[in-house]
């Protein structure tokens, strides 16, 4: 009785000290993201006039500057339309900066600093939109192409993606130069033709500063958003993109050798070896793991979380199994912390009955930091293993990007303009889409993505979907937070 009773005791010492470690660990955290934004200088506000801005949002929505899979039915006249719009809207901003066009309708502007020992800043907005679903026209409130303002709004594709952030962008250039701003600091705008489809664009203009020999205190693209209800502290969340993930497509192609669908053979055919193939390749996907961006932004938060949640995140050498099924019960949330595997296309006969030569299946790879695309294939063929089946890339990858600094004077900057201007806190996070910043990381410290639009449930969706529009508010917000971005970083 003794030994149970000495035991009993030591369990309890020992879960009294684990207790002890973790209360400590808990009301003594503090996030390792966090930077203090107190020293940054932000620039005040400056005067917005909406109307104009909304106006000058709808024009521009009317431009289709639909990029498709085919160049053959792009409207190159279209990008010339857009060009010339922007340089009549905005001619204090075209007095003050330097224009090229390289590729073929990329933006490239410059307006020089004062002080050539300061790094510059390039900011980014691309031209091009996703075309609108053929049959679709029918179920948008107002007609896709129209600008239409109404209900609060400017309506039409691309109001949100991009040229929500161009004309915000331009807006806040042309109201700077129209005050009499002097930039100490260059600023660098670039706008690519081509974000939806290819990205030659941005490449084109990535490859022009290279041979400048520009190297940028930091960049801010399109990426994430001010999230209105998130669910780990609840309220608005002003999220920063500090990665992006990386992008590849794999094709399986399994040959066979065809014929009538009256005589299959045993195994099935060509078919059935590309659904097994497919399949193991599922099956066998990247654990979660509580690192990078996604662990960021969640160590961010913590603090003024629940309870529950700072402990999980300050202990997550005790709680990290509990940390990662909670993030990843939603598809959204486990793209955060793992590289993501997604069967998208299949191809086969021609004819219901006939067996296929060969079938083919492309698998749609989002690669997280930290992984890579020589890792994405090694574990796509170990899958397969003995299987009768050809792995290759559709494209070449692209690999994750470097996740920037949430300690550098660059982000300290945006995350001070950023807060000030949406009134939420912010937090690093993770891009599970690709932008055209990836092409410019190397000229650039650190590259950031965000627009400082507040997102519900169905802006999210109508991006890329029906019914596309970007809030009066919205547009307002953004315009003062360009503004004052430069003004405050280049100032």
């Amino acid at each position: 009785m003794r030994t149970i009773g000495r035991l009993l005791l030591g369990l309890v010492l020992i879960l009294g000290v684990l207790v002890a470690v973790v209360l400590v660990r808990t009301f003594s955290f503090k996030p390792p993201a966090a930077a203090d934004l107190a020293s940054v200088k932000v620039a005040p506000a400056v005067a917005v006039d909406v109307d104009a801005a909304a106006q000058h949002l709808s024009q521009a929505v009317q431009i289709q500057t639909v990029s498709h899979q085919s160049l053959a039915d792009d409207q190159p006249a279209e990008w010339a339309r857009l060009h010339d719009f922007l340089s009549t809207t905005y001619p204090a901003a075209h007095a003050a900066m330097s224009r090229e066009i390289v590729g073929k309708n990329t933006l490239v502007y410059t307006w020089k600093g004062s002080d050539p020992s300061l790094s510059p800043i390039i900011l980014m907005a691309h031209q091009d939109v996703v075309p609108v679903t053929a049959g679709s026209e029918g179920d948008w409130k107002h007609p896709p192409f129209s600008g239409a303002i109404a209900e609060g709004a400017v309506w039409g594709r691309g109001s949100i993606d991009d040229k929500g952030s161009l004309i915000t962008l331009f807006e806040g250039l042309e109201t700077l130069a129209k005050g009499g701003f002097k930039p100490r600091r260059t600023v660098i705008v670039v706008s690519g033709e081509d974000e939806e489809t290819h990205g030659t664009g941005a490449r084109a203009a990535a490859a022009l500063l290279k041979s400048r020999g520009v190297k940028a205190q930091f960049v801010v693209d399109e990426g994430l958003a001010v999230i209105t209800e998130n669910p780990i502290t609840g309220g608005r969340l002003a999220l920063i993109g500090t990665a992006e993930k990386g992008y590849a497509t794999l094709k399986v192609t399994a040959k066979a050798e065809g014929g009538h669908s009256s005589a299959p053979p045993a195994d099935g055919g060509g078919v059935v070896t590309l659904a097994h193939a497919v399949s193991a390749i599922a099956a066998h996907g990247f654990p979660m793991a509580f690192r990078g961006p996604g662990a960021a932004m969640l160590q961010t938060l913590a603090p003024t979380a629940p309870f529950p949640v700072r402990m999980a995140v300050a202990n997550a050498w005790l709680f990290k199994p509990l940390l990662i099924k909670q993030i990843g019960a939603a598809p959204a949330g486990a793209a955060l912390l793992h590289t993501t595997i997604a069967p998208t296309m299949l191809q086969g006969s021609p004819k219901e009955n006939v067996l296929p030569q060969d079938a083919a299946a492309w698998i749609n790879y989002r690669i997280a930091p930290g992984d890579s695309s020589a890792g994405v294939m090694a574990k796509a063929k170990a899958a397969v293993a003995s299987l009768p089946v050809t792995l290759g890339w559709v494209d070449p990858p692209f690999e994750p990007s470097p996740v920037s600094s949430t300690s550098s004077e660059g982000w300290k900057v945006l995350a001070a303009v950023a807060h000030r201007v949406t009134d939420a806190p912010v937090a690093p996070s993770l891009v599970t889409a690709a932008t055209d910043s990836r092409h410019l990381q190397s000229v650039a410290v650190d590259v950031y993505r965000f627009q400082p639009m507040d997102f519900g449930a169905s802006e999210i969706e109508a991006i890329h979907g029906t019914n596309e529009h970007l809030t009066l508010a919205n547009l307002k917000q953004c315009v003062e937070f360009y503004a004052r971005l430069i003004a405050t970083a280049a100032g």
